[in-house]
């Protein structure tokens, strides 16, 4: 049975969060049991379910398919499973070694094939805890940078200002169609917006146009 934990989330900057770049496994042996431990690097519940159920599929005979994961940039969407191990000797261990290493929008599954020797309560811990601890230390890890969208419209002749605010700022262009006016879609550090419409209202003197931050479309068309 999985569980949702109201633990608090790993300390995240504002603008970034850490995360993997690409899966990783590792094996280990103890008395007899084999743990196969998978990391994946992973954006949504449907990614999340999607990995459980090819693993599931790759190991049918396995005793068990522990896993964790913490989702969102936040790291607040977080969820551990047991398999049938006894309560908090697998799920948990595994989300501890996620939390150690301040990660999100990252899944640990724990495979484990029964070897015949009960290991314990403590034992089951520190194999479930030692198994992900390997493949989590095998993958690479990335920090990204949170950014929130940011369409903008100006005329031709507002090039040369709208582009000094856009080398001004961390930005990153997500979108463009350039006519006899241009439109872009940038994405600014989500701590930098407000600061960043500001910078390109005033180049501008209020010549460009702000038509949407984030989801949320400007009303009036206008600047922020």
């Amino acid at each position: 049975m999985g569980n949702t934990p109201n633990n608090t989330s790993p300390d995240t900057s504002e603008d970034t969060y850490r995360t993997l770049r690409v899966s990783a496994r590792a094996e280990q042996r103890v008395d007899g049991s084999r743990f196969l431990a998978e990391a994946f690097p992973v954006e949504s519940r449907s990614a999340v379910e999607a990995r459980l159920e090819a693993v599931q599929e790759r190991e049918p005979k396995a005793t068990h398919h522990c896993s964790a994961y913490r989702l969102g940039r936040d790291g607040a969407d977080v969820h551990y499973d047991d398999d049938g191990e006894p309560s908090g000797t697998a799920g948990q261990p595994i989300l501890r070694q996620i939390d150690a290493r301040t990660l999100t929008n990252t899944l640990v599954v724990v495979v484990r094939y029964f070897g015949g020797t009960k290991l314990g309560t403590g034992g089951l811990m520190r194999a479930y805890g030692d198994a992900a601890a390997a493949a989590l230390d095998h993958a690479t890890l990335v920090e990204r940078t949170v950014r929130t969208p940011v369409r903008l419209r100006f005329a031709y002749d507002d090039t040369s200002p709208a582009q000094r605010v856009l080398r001004r700022f961390d930005t990153e262009v997500q979108d463009s169609n350039y006519t006899d006016v241009t439109t872009l879609t940038v994405g600014v550090r989500r701590s930098e917006v407000e600061a960043f419409v500001d910078a390109f209202t005033n180049a501008l003197s209020d010549r460009g146009d702000v038509l949407q931050i984030g989801s949320e479309k400007k009303q009036d068309g206008g600047q922020a």
